[in-house]
Order: structure tokens, then sequence, then C-alpha cells
């Protein structure tokens, strides 16, 4: 009988050090969805002035090259906030880069004495067959659109 105290003895201690409270799992480990939670970074102090691309532009949306009829082409590139750099082949002898900005409906630039503006359109309302069905596009007057595929 000696012998069982003993052995209840050991195995009753040898039980309670199994029982240690156990500590809680941290929350990511806890999580039951799969859902990511975003989150938020702070752009470097300056950042927004510095990095053209990450500065507030109206038609940011815009940037990249969009392609016309005969290799005609404009590429637009954000600049400072508000403005951009137009790279175009607007007709066979005409090429060029030109400073736009935001405007109320598009990007508005000069070229030569004319001052023009690049709003969203249809390829049809381009007024050139080649473009026709295209619906992304760009245009400048009639006869003058881009369009991206």
């Amino acid at each position: 009988m000696h012998k069982s105290v003993i052995l209840a003895g050991a195995a009753a201690l040898v039980l309670l050090t199994g029982c240690e409270k156990a500590e809680a799992p941290a929350p990511s480990e806890t999580a039951t969805t799969t859902e990511e939670v975003p989150v938020e970074t702070a752009p470097a102090e300056g950042a927004d002035a510095a990095d053209p691309a990450t500065a507030p532009h109206r038609f940011a949306s815009w940037a990249g090259k969009w392609t016309g009829v005969e290799g005609m082409y404009a590429t637009i590139t954000p600049a400072e906030p508000g403005k951009y750099k137009l790279d175009m082949q607007s007709d066979l002898d005409t090429k060029g880069t030109y400073d736009g900005e935001d405007s109320e409906h598009g990007i508005k630039f000069r070229r030569g004495n004319q001052q023009l503006s690049l709003r969203r359109g249809s390829g049809d309302e381009t007024g050139l067959k080649y473009l026709a069905g295209k619906k992304e596009c760009l245009i400048v007057k009639d006869g003058e659109g881009y369009c991206r595929d």
C-alpha cells in the first residue's frame, strides 16, 4: 500500500506539472478569417513633391502610350502635380514634346500657336475609320485621336 501512495503522489505531481497555464496565442494565430487587414503607411516626408509618380494628377490613369493611325501616337507622362509631358507624333510632319496640365475635361497643351486639349472619347468620335469601334480613346480634334488596344 505504501508503494501505491508513492506512485499516486508521483503521478499527481507529473499531472500537475503538465497542467501549467498556457500562454494565449498571438492575435495572428487566432484569426479565423483569411481577410488581410490593410496596413497604411505614410509616404516619406516630401515624397509627393519629389516623386511625380505619387503626385496628384487628375488624369493619372491616362499615363502611357496611346496609338493613332499611320504610326501616330501620344505618350503621356505625369510630371509635377497637375502637369504632364506629352510626347506626340500628331501627323506625318509633326512630332514633338509638349507641356500639358489638368483642365476641366482633359489635359490642355499648346502645339505651335494652337491651344489644344486631350479629352476622353471613343474611336467613333475621332472621325478616323481605323479607330472606329474602339472604346478607350483620347481626342485632340476631329481627325486626330489616339486609342488603347
